[in-house]
């Protein structure tokens, strides 16, 4: 692979992933200096050449999510006013996902306002990993390759053999990407009927499927504040399952998510690296974090070469 015209750039946002990814493309992270005025504005300046170059910015809009959007934004800018040949856009957690519709009178569509800021900075195509919502590519006029973290995922369950293996959707909406997690581990699937009161309070109401003596893995798209997935794992437990794990590609992990996940009755909740970790997270025995930054960097690598993404998806 000749990296002469190839680029890649990254935000504060995670740069440790930012750096797997180019140890996996064998390439050096662009330079760019980013930092913060004393009132709390942005400064940021490329210090490389990409006139004519096929440029990726990787920057997950998490945790803080305005300053890190703010960051991708800008230098989106910086590399359109550079005349940069094409801007890739790496969101490997793409936030406000969640506010993808109007459910209530009054409320703005955040997803569809971020796609269009993207648009708008510069970018001329997205590459995002499991979008709360398959559907928020449609906010796009641009391409969007939409990657999901379940190979790595599966490739790390099927190592531990697990027995009498029983995947869980947390809620109904989630049943989808359950049941394609269960084909491909040959297990049998159960649902949660989840009743949500308000944002962020869940009460878990019903089991739907044999749990008794089984070992359950609960299959999410992220974990925020945990209060789901502890509800949900008691009551799988309380309706005979033999042991709770779970999986979710996001570690948003806000307010009492750790300590909820310590005190739980969880055995494992596997993430991966698409947001990083805080210090808690880190020390936590019950949290493991897999790396995605090879799917990430063939990604980049097929679209530089502008070959099929969709070989990925296997």
């Amino acid at each position: 692979m000749t990296h002469d015209r190839l680029r890649v750039f990254a935000g504060n946002a995670n740069p440790e992933l930012a750096l797997e990814i180019c140890r996996a493309l064998n390439l050096e992270l662009s330079n760019a200096m980013v930092r913060q005025f004393s009132d709390g504005e942005i400064y940021l300046q490329l210090r490389e050449n990409v006139r004519g170059m096929d440029v990726f910015v990787i920057q997950p809009t998490c945790t803080p999510v305005d300053r890190n959007m703010m960051e991708l934004l800008l230098m989106l800018d910086a590399l359109k006013r550079s005349s940069a040949q094409r801007i890739t856009a790496v969101l490997p957690y793409y936030g406000y996902a969640r506010q993808d519709r109007k459910d209530k009178p009054r409320v703005p569509i955040s997803a569809k306002l971020v796609a269009a800021l993207l648009e708008r900075a510069g970018a001329d195509r997205v590459l995002t990993l499991d979008l709360h919502a398959a559907q928020i590519q449609g906010f796009f006029d641009i391409p969007v390759d939409h990657l999901f973290a379940m190979p790595v995922m599966i490739e790390y369950f099927r190592s531990l053999e697990i027995p009498a293996l029983t995947v869980v959707s947390p809620d109904a909406g989630g049943v989808e990407r359950a049941r394609a997690f269960a084909k491909r581990l040959n297990s049998p699937l159960a649902i949660i009927d989840k009743r949500r009161e308000e944002a962020n309070v869940a009460e878990v109401m019903n089991v739907v499927g044999d749990v008794s003596g089984r070992n359950c893995l609960l299959v999410d798209d992220l974990i925020d504040t945990a209060g789901t997935l502890v509800k949900g794992a008691e009551a799988l437990l309380e309706k005979g399952a033999a042991s709770v794990s779970a999986c979710a590609t996001h570690a948003v992990l806000s307010g009492p998510a750790v300590s909820r996940i310590e005190e739980s009755d969880l055995k494992e909740v596997v993430f991966t690296n698409s947001i990083p970790l805080s210090e808690a997270a880190r020390k936590s025995s019950r949290i493991k974090s897999l790396s995605i930054a090879k799917l990430m960097a063939d990604a980049i690598r097929s679209i530089h070469e502008e070959t099929s993404v969709s070989t990925l998806f296997v």
